[in-house]
């Protein structure tokens, strides 16, 4: 029997047996004692299913990690120890010297920095495309070493939405994945896999946790990728791997194979994995992800609505507020909310920007966005400060952008604080 999204945040991933404990216990061991060598060996060569060392497998962060795959209607899911490493991890699970990807040019930027910096240095080439590129410009974006096009659903922090149906129609059509970091709408109000995507990515720091607390990123897998279709392109998931024996992880592992190489391969050498103190504390977090989204989702939207009537405010940006320029699109794919994220402008230009963000007494300036209270940023001198005023541009952050991340606090207490800070400018 499948289950609403807000039963699943509650009970999914974890289900005790006769006798153990109701709350998922925290698993603080690096290691695992087994009885004899060969138990151990079966373990190490993928033959047998177990925990041998955390940096691979333990058993609270992998049943915080089934939580959220359930979550996303996804086969199967890893934790990571940031977003960050979600991201990376997920690309560079198929990519490799040589080859190239698809991104949609707004995205966060430290993502856009990991690929258009780091992942250069490592012979991996990227193009940039404006998200609401026609389809033949995005067709044009391809080549025969494309491997992957990865895009936000809700972008960071210049709220574009993203037509899934254009992305993933291009990204089939050339055989390769369509990776999706769903961080801003969760999956309470966006499954990116119903809408096309192979990959599902989280920065688990932002709502999933909902308070500030840890750390953390997610990978999840649709299954629904057809590796072998495309043999050619994914050797390392369709040719034997000689670090595990010959072991085909798309013969052997079916839908599990992409989840199933990512830990095994790449975090077995990178090793960026979350304690699982972390991962307990995400999990309690995602308990009440269906409640609090709603509740973000009401406040930005009487926030946004207060923002728009301000005679001091030059222009505002919500995918949820009518008229917005995403408005329409947010309804295809988020009929029941897009998140608590507003970016806004203020007459003044970035002086009255930091006047007002100095002036507010309940909103926090925190390098932070998405949890359960009210912060506020100025991108292009934070967050997207390696980013040149092209890139910036092209990433849309304007000069003058703020980012408000609206908090589950009282609406009327948030737009007050808003109000007299806009009065100070």
């Amino acid at each position: 029997m499948d289950q609403h999204i807000e039963t699943k945040c509650v009970q999914a991933g974890y289900t005790p047996k006769n006798g153990e404990p109701r709350v998922l216990p925290i698993t603080l061991s690096t290691t695992y004692k087994y009885d004899s060598s060969q138990d151990m060996a079966a373990l190490f060569d993928l033959e047998a299913d177990g925990y041998f060392y955390t940096r691979l497998a333990n058993p609270t962060n992998d049943a915080v990690a089934a939580k959220i795959a359930a979550l996303e209607g996804g086969s199967s899911a890893m934790l990571t120890s940031s977003g960050q490493a979600a991201n990376f991890y997920a690309m560079f699970n198929i990519v490799s010297a040589g080859d190239h990807i698809v991104s949609s040019s707004a995205i966060y930027g430290g993502t856009f920095n990991l690929l258009n910096v780091t992942m250069r240095k490592m012979g991996i080439d990227v193009t940039f495309v404006e998200p609401d590129c026609t389809p033949e410009e995005l067709e044009s974006t391809f080549r025969e070493n494309t491997k992957c096009v990865f895009a936000e659903s809700i972008s960071n922090p210049s709220l574009v939405v993203l037509d899934f149906d254009k992305f993933a129609a291009a990204a089939d059509r050339h055989g390769v994945p369509l990776i999706v970091d769903n961080t801003f709408p969760t999956p309470v109000n966006c499954r990116p896999i119903e809408y096309g995507a192979s990959i599902v990515t989280h920065s688990t720091t932002k709502y999933m946790d909902g308070h500030a607390s840890t750390v953390g990123g997610a990978i999840v897998d649709s299954g629904k990728f057809d590796w072998m279709a495309h043999k050619e392109k994914f050797p390392g998931l369709t040719e034997p791997d000689p670090s595990y024996h010959g072991i085909v992880y798309a013969e052997k592992f079916g839908e599990k194979a992409f989840i199933t190489k990512a830990t095994a391969q790449v975090m077995r050498d990178l090793g960026s994995i979350p304690s699982p103190v972390n991962a307990f504390v995400l999990g309690l977090g995602l308990e009440t992800l269906a409640l609090r989204m709603e509740r973000h989702c009401e406040n930005a939207r009487k926030v946004a609505e207060y923002l728009k009537a301000n005679d001091k405010v030059t222009w505002i940006s919500h995918p949820g507020l009518p008229g917005d320029k995403y408005y329409d699109v947010a309804r295809k794919y988020m009929p029941d909310g897009t998140c608590g994220v507003i970016s806004f402008g203020v007459k003044g230009g970035r002086e009255a920007a930091t006047k007002f963000m100095d002036s507010l007494r309940l909103a926090a300036i925190v390098t932070h966005v998405a949890d359960a209270r009210t912060c506020v940023l100025h991108p292009a001198s934070t967050t997207h400060r390696q980013l040149s005023d092209q890139q910036l541009e092209e990433a849309g952050v304007a000069p003058d952008l703020i980012r408000l991340s609206v908090g589950i606090e009282n609406a009327d207490d948030i737009i007050a604080d808003l109000d007299q800070a806009l009065a100070q400018i």
